[in-house]
């Protein structure tokens, strides 16, 4: 399912038009991504959490030349953990 699609399915299930929807979803992500960036938690209860993780440097092989090794610099990395109920739904449970 690709962001059209989730639109136009939420859009059928709330009963809304699809450029209400639209916003309703382009709002929802940007609060989302502008808490990330302040390194905030998103929890959203029933469904999973949002968070930024701190990768550290670490040297790893060049996929053109397999003998030279890089440095990959440290970085942050946005994590999604499923929560239980999530979870549940997806395993049939």
């Amino acid at each position: 399912m690709n962001k059209t699609q989730l639109i136009e399915a939420a859009a059928e299930k709330a009963g809304t038009t699809k450029k209400d929807t639209a916003a309703m979803v382009n709002a929802a992500m940007d609060v989302i991504k502008g808490a990330l960036k302040k390194n905030d938690k998103v929890q959203l209860v029933g469904f999973g959490t949002f968070e930024v993780r701190q990768r550290k440097a670490r040297k790893g092989r060049n996929p053109r030349n397999p003998e030279e090794t890089i440095k990959i610099p440290a970085s942050k990395a946005p994590v999604f953990k499923a929560g239980k109920s999530l979870k549940n739904a997806v395993n049939g449970k």
